[in-house]
């Protein structure tokens, strides 16, 4: 089995030699890594990182097969999808400029995930969030609430990270590549394609997968919020019928309020404060 790792980066060359030293770091190792790196003809040091990166490589005959180009792209999706289509694994992981593998046993780990799972067609670990590489948070991606990403509900709060999961490459042959027209949101989108609409099953593991760069483009100092949140509330409009939007809008945060009242063992208090209330109600002593 193969793992192709993607890379795109645009004159981000600190960045991305953070990035491919985190994947020279699995090496040497036995398993099958193929690294495609997509460059929007950076016109910093990106390349020069890339051809010492494919002699370092080759010098030292590491257990890892580099494919790169740099021309220009239409935006970080259209990048996204050449990597896609270059890719022969059968797993494909986003790791963009920037962003790392979280330790040097990252990639063993999940193969043996893989492996012991049957090999589900999304497997998923932890994301650890920093923004100066000294203090990480760590992202489960919602693993240990009570909606898993089969809920549309899951994907209406939040996403599943893309740069910690391993996605089976066939699944974008399937549902189609990254929505080349959102500037943001389209990895959002196509789980909701995939997973939600397409019934695709999902598998999280106890795993911490990457370093995420909090300072990228969807993070950026929340100078991108209300772009996150217009795209996200186009494609909402566009795929849900009114009536059943309306009943999102209107009962989330409800629930969400449900979930923080039982994750700090407070439900119990709360459910015996409404049967008490719907008691008085039935007897007549509230109206």
């Amino acid at each position: 089995m193969t793992l192709s790792i993607i890379t795109i980066n645009y004159n981000n060359a600190a960045g991305l030699q953070k990035t491919v030293q985190s994947v020279v770091e699995q090496m040497p190792c036995d398993l099958e890594v193929e690294h495609i790196i997509i460059d929007g003809n950076s016109t910093d040091e990106s390349v020069s990182i890339i051809k010492d990166y494919a002699r370092d490589i080759e010098e030292k005959s590491l257990h890892l097969a580099l494919t790169w180009l740099s021309e220009p792209d239409k935006g970080i999706y259209n990048a996204m999808n050449k990597g896609i289509r270059m890719a022969s694994g059968e797993y494909v992981q986003i790791l963009n400029s920037g962003d790392c593998l979280a330790s040097a046993s990252v990639i063993k780990a999940m193969y043996d995930a893989l492996e012991k799972h049957q090999y589900p067609p999304i497997l998923y670990g932890n994301m650890l969030k920093t923004s100066d590489w000294k203090h990480f948070t760590k992202d489960d991606c919602g693993a240990h609430s009570d909606y898993t990403p089969q809920s549309f509900l899951y994907f209406y709060n939040g996403t599943l990270n893309h740069d910690c999961a391993y996605i089976r490459r066939q699944l974008f042959d399937e549902f189609g590549f990254y929505n080349e027209t959102m500037k943001i949101c389209s990895d959002w989108e196509w789980y909701v394609r995939a997973i939600v609409l397409g019934k695709t099953p999902t598998v999280y593991v106890d795993i911490d997968v990457t370093k995420f760069d909090m300072n990228g483009i969807s993070e950026r100092n929340g100078e991108n919020k209300r772009l996150i949140q217009h795209e996200r509330r186009a494609y909402l409009e566009e795929t849900l019928p009114p009536a059943i939007l309306a009943d999102y809008d209107k009962y989330t945060f409800p629930i969400m309020q449900y979930q923080r009242l039982k994750k700090y063992h407070l439900w119990d208090v709360a459910y015996f404060i409404e049967r008490v209330l719907f008691k008085l109600e039935k007897w007549g002593f509230l109206r």
